[in-house]
């Protein structure tokens, strides 16, 4: 794929997921009397990760013709490196999907992308596939709701920072995949190549390690 069809699916999947985002309101969690004393170290991204995920899914089904998507497949697998795949009307090409979420006005640290090991099995399956990172921003409320305020649908392919890390399960880790500021715009074939020079520089500090 070349950059200029990333981009145009980026920009129709970033249109989606903001109608999407408009769509689904308040979530509520909880209840001021459930909880007493507010949601003290509850108020994390990953605390509410797992149900945004399947409420992000369900309501891309819910919505599937307004928001100009001909077809949804969920993932199912435990250890996909996506976790839904879409196909838009009057396109045939499935976008693949790895959702997150971030704090509002959170501390930018590196996060967990991907498997390095999973991730090079997929782009080795078919370099060509179109992946993106959607990170939801979400705030907590003191009526024990969260709010998603925007999302940022994000090119695996142009992460700035490619980095492996040798001693955290081989994971893909970035800490610019939420600012369109940052992307380093490449085809997949372009980013392959970068993420397994990374894969190797990682396999060589753990065996460095490992030796030491």
């Amino acid at each position: 794929m070349s950059i200029e069809q990333t981009e145009r699916l980026r920009n129709r999947l970033q249109a989606s997921l903001d109608e999407l985002v408009a769509r689904i309101g308040k979530i509520q969690i909880g209840t001021k009397e459930q909880f007493p004393f507010g949601w003290r170290k509850a108020a994390k991204g990953r605390t509410v990760w797992r149900i945004l995920e399947e409420l992000i899914t369900q309501n891309i089904e819910r919505y599937i013709t307004e928001l100009g998507i001909s077809k949804l497949t969920v993932s199912h697998s435990e250890i996909s490196v996506y976790d839904f795949h879409v196909i838009f009307e009057d396109d045939e090409v499935p976008i693949y999907v790895n959702v997150k979420s971030a704090l509002l006005d959170g501390k930018i640290q590196k996060d967990d992308i991907s498997k390095g090991v999973g991730l090079q099995a997929f782009y080795e399956a078919d370099i060509n596939r179109e992946f993106f990172i959607a990170t939801f921003f979400i705030k907590f409320n003191e009526d024990m709701t969260i709010e998603i305020d925007k999302c940022t649908a994000f090119p695996i392919t142009w992460i700035p920072d490619v980095y492996v890390n040798p001693s955290n399960n081989g994971n893909l880790q970035s800490s610019k995949y939420k600012n369109l500021d940052d992307a380093v715009r490449r085809t997949s074939a372009e980013f392959f190549e970068v993420f397994k020079n990374a894969m190797h520089e990682a396999a060589r500090k753990k065996m460095i390690k490992l030796n030491s």
